[in-house]
């Protein structure tokens, strides 16, 4: 019964790591999506957002 106990708990801790690499890894996927989405916004609406921190610039 303990070799059973021990395999279950190798096999346990095991699939836990994986599960935090797999997290970690989605994480940097979403991260990567949303400077994706960002740069692509900066890009498409770069001279709007440049007029707009000019005028808030010159206000300060």
């Amino acid at each position: 019964m303990d070799l059973i106990r021990k395999l279950y708990v190798k096999a346990y801790v095991k699939a836990d790591e994986l599960a935090r690499g797999q997290t970690m890894t989605e994480y940097a996927l979403i991260l990567a999506a949303v400077a994706v989405v960002v740069f692509a916004g900066y890009q498409t609406m770069g001279t709007t957002i440049k007029s707009v921190l000019t005028s808030v610039d010159n206000q300060l």
